[in-house]
């Protein structure tokens, strides 16, 4: 078994805008990066004609999808790594773009391991208001147990990673600046990337973030700049500048709980040129052995008679 697990969040436009030819080719440049998960979003047409463009993604990356809900995000996994448990459809309401969520096995660890919640999310681009309905629903996912066949119920560590259309709280040191909204060109886009403060007045929108670290996730690029062996180029943009949207920003970005954090290694981003889409793509990078031992389940209690294997709704 390779000795890392590499995890690549990306938002391709409009999943290629319809060309064949650049959708190929986005994802033969995903398939050289030799990934075992991907969480894509903006998969447009991906169900379309029986989902025939989500099977030619899986064979381009030779890796198992799963599709989330109208075919806005996916999931891609290595499926002798990642064993699926459960598909979550039942993502909630709230959602324009809604998610794919499912629980896998990491196999290295054994039948007996934890299972993993891994999402690949895309929140709203035009409402500040509705991102943070979405946000709060996603931080769900970082609080479902699993029944283990002996009786225990366990909280399952989780991985998601997308599209969060706001920027990353400020604080941390190489990360870039909060534009100012005047920088921002596009009105419209002003709007979009801002909501109303307490005192009334216009502010940039970091509350995706914010939310998710209230509920225990991690922004993974902002805790790998912070280790000793880090690298402040984890914090590195995800979209360009542009003169209408302002200066470059990272609106893309993996969250993981704190069981997981151990196991992080590397948190890279690898630009994509513009003519291929208008996001880079994220590579999160897991120490397999860490990963392995954060999964790994050790009874609170004396073990009870078998159970099956269920998961908390």
């Amino acid at each position: 078994m390779s000795q890392h697990v590499t995890v690549l969040c990306w938002n391709l436009k409009r999943n290629g805008a319809g060309d064949t030819t650049k959708r190929r080719r986005a994802h033969e440049l995903l398939a050289s990066l030799d990934p075992h998960l991907v969480l894509r979003q903006e998969m447009d047409g991906a169900a379309a004609d029986g989902n025939r463009i989500m099977y030619e993604v899986e064979a381009v990356l030779g890796l198992r999808g799963f599709l989330g809900p109208r075919a806005c995000t996916a999931v891609f996994a290595n499926p002798t790594l990642f064993q699926p448990l459960r598909e979550c459809e039942d993502v909630g309401p709230v959602w324009v773009h809604p998610p794919t969520v499912a629980v896998f096995r990491f196999t290295p660890g054994g039948s007996q391991s934890l299972p993993l919640v891994v999402a690949s999310y895309h929140l709203n681009h035009a409402s500040a208001t509705t991102r943070q309905a979405e946000v709060e629903r996603l931080t769900k996912w970082a609080d479902r147990k699993w029944t283990m066949p002996d009786g225990e119920r366990m909280l399952m560590p989780a991985l998601m990673g997308g599209d969060n259309n706001s920027y990353p709280v400020p604080g941390l040191e190489g990360d870039l600046p909060l534009p100012d909204l005047e920088q921002i060109a596009d009105r419209p886009h002003r709007l979009h990337r801002s909501h109303i403060g307490p005192d009334g007045q216009r502010l940039l929108d970091t509350c995706p973030d914010e939310a998710l670290r209230t509920a225990g996730l991690e922004d993974v690029a902002r805790y790998w700049a912070n280790t000793r062996d880090g690298d402040k180029a984890a914090a590195s943009r995800t979209m360009n500048a542009s003169p209408t949207h302002g200066p470059d920003t990272r609106i893309d970005r993996i969250y993981a709980t704190p069981a997981l954090l151990g196991a992080v290694r590397d948190v890279d981003v690898i630009e994509v040129e513009p003519g291929i889409s208008d996001h880079h793509i994220v590579r999160l990078t897991l120490d397999a052995d860490r990963l392995t031992d954060a999964l790994t389940y050790r009874p609170r209690r004396q073990a009870a008679p078998a159970a099956s294997e269920t998961i908390d709704d």
